[in-house]
C-alpha cells in the first residue's frame, strides 16, 4: 500500500509539471530541473531506512555527480532540437550521451 501511495504522489507531481510545461514551457523546464524526483527518492529512502546516514550520503553523492550526465543529455537534446531533428533521433542521441556519462559516473563512484 505504501508503494502505491508513493506512486500516486509521484504521478500527480509529474502530471502537474507537464501541465505547467505545456502552458509555460520555460517555467516547465525550470520545474523539471528542480530536484523533485531526487527529493522524492530521498524521502522514500529515508522513510524506509530512517537514520541511515551512510545510505543518504551515498545517495546524495550519486545525485550530485549524476547532474553531469543529465546536463550532457539536455545539451545534446537542445542542439539537436535546434537543428529540428526528429524526436526519436533526439532521444536516441541524448540517451546515448547520457549512457556514456552514466557509465563514467558509475566507474568513478563505485
Amino acid at each position: 500500500m505504501q508503494t502505491f501511495i508513493k506512486a500516486l504522489i509521484s504521478l500527480a507531481i509529474i502530471i502537474a509539471c507537464a501541465k505547467i510545461g505545456k502552458r509555460f514551457p520555460t517555467l516547465g523546464g525550470l520545474i523539471a530541473t528542480m530536484p523533485l524526483t531526487s527529493l522524492l527518492v530521498l524521502l522514500w529512502l529515508w522513510s524506509e531506512s530512517p537514520g541511515d546516514y551512510q545510505l543518504m550520503e551515498e545517495y546524495t553523492r550519486g545525485v550530485l555527480w549524476g547532474i553531469i550526465p543529465t546536463v550532457l543529455f539536455f545539451v545534446a537534446a537542445f542542439f539537436l532540437f535546434r537543428r529540428q531533428f526528429s524526436l526519436p533521433l533526439v532521444l536516441t542521441a541524448s540517451f546515448g550521451v547520457w549512457l556514456v556519462g552514466a557509465a563514467v559516473h558509475q566507474y568513478f563512484l563505485r
